[in-house]
């Protein structure tokens, strides 16, 4: 909003300094700063609220150390997260951008959704929560919306990098073409590190292409799917969700950047997505909420996320790395989530599996998810979560090197 007040006195009255609101990289240095302002400032109001009205969480007792003395600590602390993010993002984001538009839809969506858990597991004294099978669908709808956008709306486009010319200066000295509909990713070790949806069915027979939503929408659902669970599974010692969180959307913020800035993507020889550079104010804001947030749930925690803000931090990566046609990197870059899913998965299979067999179920690990797994080794948890934390960081440095594996 600020950036049309500014564009307004600039142009009307030549104000002094309203210019730098036309800087992508001013308005989101000032997004991170108002985001990290809130979020300890103010993230500490909330937590009293929290303790004062009684919101406290209910902890099962699992036999792990220093698992007693975190109930009755405040829970619901994703609105920290929520609110230090939305916030500078109305502020000092271009909210007619698509983009922008879609990841407030997000935050909002999936906030509710883990909202209403939270509230069921509280005040309702339902430990369960919302029922999966609503959960499941709240996500699914999300998709569908997400995906049907990224793949119907006139706006969401990409431009070849090869139709543009950058001197010696890296100034762009012409543009040739025009901003096309299309249905690439990007994926390592492929021509070019792309892939397009469409090639995947062209085995259908000529005019398959205009029937790829068929295949790109389901895809779009399943991540945003996975990708929120596989959040709020991680999300179960003190700072591990938020710091892995902070790496992952870090990450995906270089992308953006890059994709969105015609001369590095031509110079990186990355394909070119227009308006995706507005997606920085967000994720610059999204970062600095969770850096915020973590102030308070470090160990020890003095509030909790809950699935108010696990399931909205998985939602929010989930359509920022589809938005930069980044999903299929998703594998590596999000490493410490699928491990924690893939961990919940194969010890109920397992477990499942050897008890119809022999009648006694066995299991894999010694807990699940993973991180209690090396609790039950007996490893304290802030060394779990810094060692989960320097893996995030290679994973990303991974992911980020991909870029020029071909």
């Amino acid at each position: 909003m600020l950036t049309y007040f500014f564009d307004f006195l600039e142009s009307e009255y030549q104000f002094p300094g309203a210019s730098l609101f036309g800087f992508l990289t001013f308005r989101a240095a000032m997004a991170v700063l108002l985001s990290l302002l809130l979020a300890t400032v103010y993230g500490k109001r909330i937590i009293v609220l929290l303790r004062r009205k009684q919101i406290g969480e209910t902890v099962r007792d699992l036999g792990l150390d220093g698992q007693k003395e975190k109930a009755g600590t405040p829970t619901m602390g994703g609105l920290i997260i929520i609110m230090s993010t939305l916030i500078p993002v109305l502020l000092f984001a271009d909210i007619t951008n698509i983009y922008i538009i879609l990841l407030i839809v997000t935050i909002l969506w999936m906030g509710a959704i883990g909202f209403i858990d939270d509230y069921i597991k509280i005040f309702k004294k339902n430990k369960k929560g919302l029922h999966g099978k609503f959960k499941v669908l709240g996500q699914v709808v999300l998709g569908l919306i997400v995906g049907a956008t990224l793949y119907f709306h006139p706006e969401v486009t990409m431009r070849d990098h090869d139709t543009t010319a950058i001197n010696a200066n890296y100034e762009v000295v012409n543009v040739k073409g025009k901003d096309v509909k299309s249905t690439v990713t990007t994926v390592p070790f492929f021509k070019n590190n792309e892939l397009d949806y469409t090639s995947l069915i062209d085995w259908m027979g000529e005019g398959a292409g205009q029937y790829a939503w068929l295949l790109f929408i389901p895809v779009v659902i399943l991540i945003v799917t996975a990708v929120s669970n596989g959040a709020n599974l991680t999300d179960g010692i003190d700072g591990l969700a938020a710091g892995t969180s902070a790496i992952i959307v870090l990450t995906l913020g270089i992308f953006a950047w890059v994709s969105g800035n015609i001369i590095f993507s031509d110079y990186l020889d990355i394909m070119f997505i227009p308006r995706a550079g507005e997606l920085l104010v967000f994720i610059t804001a999204f970062v600095g909420a969770l850096i915020g947030f973590l102030w308070y749930n470090a160990f020890p925690a003095q509030v909790f996320m809950g699935d108010t803000g696990s399931l909205t931090i998985g939602g929010v990566i989930a359509v920022i790395a589809i938005i930069v046609r980044k999903e299929l990197l998703l594998v590596i870059l999000c490493g410490i989530f699928l491990a924690e899913s893939l961990s919940v998965m194969l010890q109920v299979g397992y477990f499942k599996y050897t008890k119809k067999r022999t009648g006694v179920g066995q299991r894999i690990f010694l807990m699940a998810p993973l991180h209690h797994h090396y609790q039950k080794k007996g490893y304290h948890e802030s060394k779990i979560v810094t060692r989960f934390w320097i893996i995030g960081i290679l994973l990303a440095i991974i992911t980020i090197v991909t870029l020029k594996v071909r």
